[in-house]
């Protein structure tokens, strides 16, 4: 497989899975999601999913010029793909327990640990692609966002 093949392989794959993770949002954005009280820094609903598209992108192309270097890297790659793979199962988990759920309180604890996994992903990509790291940076800035974001909501709607 050549170095597009494997990037547009990675790039489709992250983009189904936030569109099937999307789908538990779809509904509670409409229903669950308004009744919420929400801190003044909170995003309009219609900036969510072109942002998250745009990162899914942005983490696709990163997995896809990490996965090119197997050959030459071989341990280094899997492992950097192992810990992209988790983050990219967490990344799905939040949407099912924050608008599936209900639950920001859960949610909030769950995103501690996918920032973790991103962060840990970007320092393995980094090692073996620059590129592949700095594509990871907006995803960094955008999760630990969400996480305040996260944190304030259920701080908002504890009672």
């Amino acid at each position: 497989m050549n170095k597009i093949t494997r990037i547009l392989a990675v790039v489709v794959t992250c983009l189904a899975i936030g569109y099937f993770s999307g789908t538990v949002t779809r509904s509670a954005i409409t229903t669950w999601y308004p009744t919420l009280i929400k801190p003044s820094f909170n995003p309009p609903n219609w900036i969510f999913a072109p942002v998250w598209s745009m990162l899914y992108v942005m983490m696709g192309v990163a997995a896809g010029l990490v996965w090119d270097r197997i050959e030459v890297e071989k341990e280094l790659v899997k492992k950097a793909l192992i810990f992209f793979a988790i983050q990219l199962a967490l990344n799905a988990l939040w949407s099912y327990l924050f608008f599936g759920l209900h639950n920001p309180m859960l949610a909030g604890l769950e995103i501690i640990v996918l920032w973790l996994m991103i962060f840990e992903t970007y320092l393995q990509f980094s090692k073996i692609n620059k590129i592949a790291g700095y594509l990871f940076i907006p995803y960094l800035a955008w999760v630990s966002f969400a996480a305040v974001l996260n944190g304030s909501i259920w701080w908002l709607n504890r009672g």
